[in-house]
């Protein structure tokens, strides 16, 4: 049984809820300082016509970063997993197994180390991953691009004046990631699974949050907003 193929019509960016204060009675108050935190909407058709939009956080890109090893300036691996990843069954779904599709990919994937399994190297954890992502797109599902003369036929038939790239992805891909970002991210999954083998002291390296172990002559903190 082939896996379904599904076709990427485009990428686009839209944000969280923000505090801002509505009324022009506010409009002189500070600027808000949470929310607006972006997401990424991709549009993909399955092979019956059926419309479906992704949304996901421009962070999960950090966390994919973080979590398997994943180079932070690789974003095209890091973005064909994230897409790939809603068609991983779970383990421990016993339905699952009445899909044919879904029940070949865990037999693929059995015994694979995860995210959260101590005494594994980036490399082999990574490998991993990717390990299930090919099982998805042998047995399940593939996201393809649409062809741009399609895309854009569309586009001007409904008379809107924009042209469109080759590659629906294109935003997504032009992104570039903050390595700081992505290390702090790290050392929060590092300290998380360090957990599971029992105790361990704090260091520079493996720390709980809000933390700084050391390496300063003073005591005391100080936080700002």
């Amino acid at each position: 049984m082939a896996a379904e193929v599904w076709k990427v019509w485009d990428a686009e960016l839209g944000y969280t809820t923000t505090d801002f204060m509505e009324g022009e009675e506010k409009l002189s108050a500070a600027p808000p300082r949470d929310g607006a935190d972006p997401l990424w909407g991709v549009s993909r058709v399955d092979e019956n016509g059926q419309a479906r939009i992704h949304i996901f956080p421009h962070t999960a890109l950090e966390w994919r970063a973080a979590e398997y090893g994943i180079d932070h300036e690789d974003v095209d691996t890091l973005l064909d997993v994230i897409l790939h990843e809603p068609w991983i069954p779970a383990a421990d779904d016993p339905l699952a197994f009445t899909d044919p599709r879904a029940a070949k990919i865990l037999a693929d994937i059995h015994g694979l180390p995860t995210v959260w399994t101590p005494g594994v190297s980036d490399e082999v954890r990574m490998q991993a991953h990717l390990a299930r992502i090919n099982a998805v797109k042998t047995h399940r599902a593939r996201l393809e691009p649409e062809t741009k003369q399609v895309r854009q036929g569309v586009i001007d038939y409904l008379g809107l004046n924009a042209t469109l790239s080759a590659d629906p992805l294109e935003p997504i891909r032009a992104t570039r990631l903050d390595p700081i970002r992505v290390q702090a991210r790290q050392l929060a999954v590092s300290r998380y699974r360090d957990r599971g083998q029992g105790f361990t002291p704090v260091s520079i390296m493996s720390k709980p949050a809000m933390t700084f172990a050391g390496r300063k002559p003073w005591s005391g903190e100080e936080v700002s907003a």
